[in-house]
């Protein structure tokens, strides 16, 4: 009987003493164990990228997952940050930002002690006044400078008829002013204290934020209409004016009511649309405050029809005599000789210069154990075009 294996002489294989049967059956085994070996392998590599794939399943899983506490948002990185710039003074990746009012400490309620509850919101409430400024229809330039220019060239070039031989003679030529606007700087000064800082429970990112932005757009609001130029903008109504007549370049030109801190008709309203230029009244716009509003809205012309439309779609503004009107509460109430109304192209009126950024200097040094921040922004407003504004004045004349 023939074993399985081949016997050999030597080292000498004795595969030919076997039959063609034995020889073909030694063959297919040995492929088949090569075969299952290669198999086992496939099948382990698979095994492996699966297992791994698992893995990246399931931190995608817990990476999508909700956070199970208000606390967990703070795991944003610009969160962190912040926090870790009000509580250690890191600034990596911040800015700026601020918050006004009186020192802040954890030892008096009312002064931050309700801050720390652990039940506090997360949100503090507060009640600000309307933020509307002549921002949102003046021209707004950015600038990496202490001032801004602005030439104009507001007078005219003179022309004359000539004859096909005579003699021409020369023409005036256009002058250019420069209106510089300098930049002035906007800041505030708080304090917290640190143990404030490090257990205050709620977001203190946002709550500074809003803060800031309201604070800064109010004070740049009311320099807007109301500025005198020392140190702040030079507003709207600190300008000259001058009875629309007799008007000139250098001052605003108004045209009276006709009765002292009234408005009779709807006349003065028509007389102050075309006191403007026409090539600013395309884009004029009305600016007053509510109160002023609330008188306007009530005219009406000889048909009985209202003057005053409110706007088609939300955001639309509201509209006199087809213009738009734009709510500063800044704008002085009608009171006698007020300038309560002003209609214009305050696109190219009046400009806004400002630096792009705001600035926050963290100070724990000064005043321990409170942290000071001095923040600031840098801003600045002038009119440019003495031509593309008028006012109304509350006055006979």
């Amino acid at each position: 009987m023939t074993t399985p294996e081949t016997p050999s002489r030597g080292g000498e294989d004795l595969s030919a003493d076997q039959s063609p049967a034995q020889q073909l059956k030694a063959a297919l085994g040995g492929f088949v164990a090569e075969f299952k070996d290669f198999s086992n392998g496939v099948t382990a590599t698979l095994q492996k990228q699966e297992d791994r794939m698992n893995k990246l399943d399931r931190k995608t899983l817990m990476a999508a997952r909700p956070a199970l506490a208000a606390s967990a948002d703070m795991d944003a990185p610009h969160q962190k940050a912040f926090g870790a710039y009000l509580r250690s003074g890191d600034d990596d990746g911040l800015r700026g930002l601020q918050l006004d009012g009186k020192s802040l400490s954890s030892a008096v309620a009312a002064d931050g002690g309700y801050l720390v509850d652990p039940q506090t919101a997360d949100t503090i409430k507060s009640t600000l006044s309307s933020t509307a400024s002549i921002r949102a229809v003046a021209s707004v330039v950015t600038v990496d400078a202490t001032s801004y220019d602005v030439l104009i060239d507001h007078s005219e070039l003179g022309t004359g008829w000539a004859t096909e031989t005579g003699t021409l003679s020369e023409t005036d030529t256009p002058q250019i002013d420069r209106i510089a606007i300098p930049v002035h700087e906007l800041s505030a000064l708080p304090k917290a204290s640190q143990r404030l800082l490090d257990d205050s429970a709620f977001d203190i990112e946002g709550w500074l934020a809003r803060r800031i932005a309201d604070k800064f757009a109010r004070s740049e609001a009311d320099a807007f209409i109301n500025g005198d130029g020392v140190d702040k903008p030079t507003g709207l109504l600190t300008n000259s004016t001058v009875n629309n007549d007799s008007w000139s370049w250098g001052s605003l030109g108004y045209v009276p009511t006709g009765a002292v801190g009234a408005l009779i008709s709807a006349d003065a309203i028509v007389d102050l649309v075309y006191a403007l230029g026409a090539q600013y009244r395309a884009n004029g716009t009305f600016v007053m405050n509510s109160k002023t509003a609330g008188q306007l809205r009530k005219l009406k012309d000889n048909d009985g029809r209202f003057l005053w439309s409110d706007g088609l779609a939300a955001g639309e503004p509201a509209r006199l005599l087809g213009y738009p009107v734009l709510v500063a509460e800044d704008m002085p109430d009608i009171t006698d000789n007020a300038y309560a109304v002003a209609f214009g192209d305050f696109n190219a009126g009046y400009t806004i210069a400002e630096r792009p950024d705001l600035r926050v200097l963290r100070d724990p040094f000064s005043a321990k154990p409170h942290v000071i921040f001095y923040a600031t922004k840098r801003v600045g407003g002038a009119v440019s075009d003495f031509a593309a504004i008028k006012l109304l004045k509350f006055s006979v004349s």
